[in-house]
């Protein structure tokens, strides 16, 4: 027996959907604070020091969190190539906009505190705020449409092709569903950023972060509940007719699927994955407690638990599917029929069970050796080192 088939096809596409989820999940818990912070940060800091504190929280770690982005790139270039080259082809403008986004991070950390000129500071500040709302919308509009289905179809031979210019395509995504889970984002992640200054800042920054992640929790709470019930009740899901083949060729034009009258019929096929939508209301509803009530370690704890299941809802209501198409629903990207080989899926698993202890292990021992918390006193001390 050659060695790859230890593991069956379908076992591995099944892993590597999780792995997937996995990567998307580690990026918004980690860069998900980096992104709240800086989404706050013209709020919870009205002096240059102030700012400062916030900065210095997540600075030194930022670029570090930005590498869970990076796998979850890469995966789905090696793991899923129909869902990179539709998705990337697809939403290209605003994964454009995102990347400038991520760019210009990590630039106004280390050019903001290089002159001392007011105009200069606050100019890299927007930048910063620039950094963290917008790829924080974008994100959440883009799992809105998703949701929604894309308009692409697949040609014989697999090439994508889509409805409008890509500027059509880009101002389609602005659709009323896709801007509440847009909000619901961006919302989530300033909740998870004012969490993480609440453990990490001092004095008024943490204080101000408080108040405004308290308010912030709430609107992610009541946006998530809309969207459900909208994605329940309003808009039709996608469903496979017929015998479902899991270990067969990668091309989605060998299933049928058909449009459903909701995604609501996942949770009548596979009740269980309703401790999703609880995780994700009961772990905000704490992280807003928390805030409220001054609490530190478990806020970010319970911050990462209802992001964790507000994200693991969305794969679990859909599966199998990964990129539904809203224009010709037999083209629709699922589990079973646009992975990678059995080879590749099997050389990838091991390399991933060799490397991720490591990432793990060093991303561990980096927040071990930054832990503290950052006050007036560290930035006016180290005002030349720290960001």
């Amino acid at each position: 027996m050659i060695l790859h088939e230890l593991i069956s096809y379908d076992v591995l596409r099944v892993t590597w959907w999780l792995l997937l989820g996995v990567l998307l999940i580690g990026f918004a818990l980690t860069d998900g604070f980096d992104m709240g912070v800086g989404a706050l940060l013209p709020f919870v800091g009205r002096t240059d020091t102030e700012r400062r504190i916030a900065i210095n929280t997540v600075g030194p770690v930022s670029e570090g969190n930005q590498v869970w982005f990076i796998l979850g790139g890469g995966a789905i270039f090696a793991a899923w190539p129909p869902l990179y080259a539709v998705s990337f082809s697809g939403f290209y403008l605003a994964m454009f906009a995102v990347l400038c986004a991520l760019i210009l991070r990590p630039v106004a950390f280390k050019y903001r505190s290089k002159r001392p000129s007011p105009a200069w500071r606050n100019g890299w500040d927007w930048a910063l705020f620039a950094g963290g709302a917008v790829p924080a919308l974008v994100f959440g509009v883009a799992v809105g449409n998703v949701l929604q289905g894309v308009p692409f179809e697949l040609t014989p031979d697999l090439f994508s092709r889509y409805e409008g210019s890509y500027f059509g395509k880009f101002l389609g995504l602005l659709n009323p569903f896709a801007l509440l889970t847009g909000v619901v984002s961006l919302a989530m992640l300033v909740t998870h950023g004012a969490a993480w200054l609440s453990l990490k800042a001092e004095g008024v920054v943490a204080d101000r972060a408080r108040r405004i992640g308290g308010v912030t929790g709430v609107v992610t709470i009541a946006g998530y509940v809309l969207a459900g019930l909208w994605l329940a009740f309003g808009i039709e899901g996608y469903g496979i007719i017929g015998e479902v083949v899991t270990d067969g060729p990668s091309n989605p034009l060998y299933s049928e699927v058909a449009r459903t009258d909701s995604w609501l019929a996942a949770y009548v096929a596979r009740p269980w994955i309703v401790v999703a939508p609880v995780m994700a209301l009961a772990g905000m509803s704490l992280a807003v407690a928390g805030l409220r009530a001054g609490r530190e370690v478990s806020t970010l704890v319970w911050s990462k638990l209802g992001i964790f299941g507000a994200i693991a809802s969305v794969g679990l209501t859909m599966f199998p599917f990964i990129l539904p198409s809203s224009l010709h629903p037999r083209s629709s990207l699922t589990v079973w029929d646009s992975s990678s080989s059995h080879l590749t899926l099997f050389i990838m698993l091991v390399a991933t069970v060799i490397f991720m202890p490591i990432i793990l292990a060093y991303t561990a021992w980096v927040y071990r050796v930054l832990w503290g918390k950052v006050g007036e006193a560290d930035v006016t001390a180290n005002s030349d080192s720290l960001y």
